[in-house]
């Protein structure tokens, strides 16, 4: 079970279609990301790393990727995760650490 920050409820409305792309890394690690439109037509972003006991270790919410497809978005929000996740980029500063 995930225990969801601040972040994603900042992002939460179940109003709102939006699709998701769910995944659990080797190590336990597990990636969601989500996409949306907005009620203004802009495509939003959610993406949030969880270890394995479901503690959140990075949650960003990006309001508006001008220019994006959904589907676009989507991609590039799991190729940010997987890098985030795997070390291929550095974890944000408020990112928390694996216990």
């Amino acid at each position: 079970m995930r225990v969801r920050d601040e972040t994603y409820w900042q992002w939460a409305d179940a109003q709102l279609h939006s699709r998701c792309h769910d995944e659990v890394l080797s190590d336990g690690t597990t990636l969601d990301v989500q996409v949306r439109l907005s009620r203004q037509g802009a495509t939003q972003l959610f993406l949030g790393l969880y270890a394995r006991n479901g503690q959140a270790l990075v949650e960003e919410y990006y309001p508006a990727r001008s220019g994006e497809t959904m589907t676009r978005a989507l991609v590039w929000g799991v190729e940010r995760a997987r890098a985030l996740a795997t070390g291929a980029m550095p974890l944000p500063k408020n990112a928390k650490r694996r216990a």
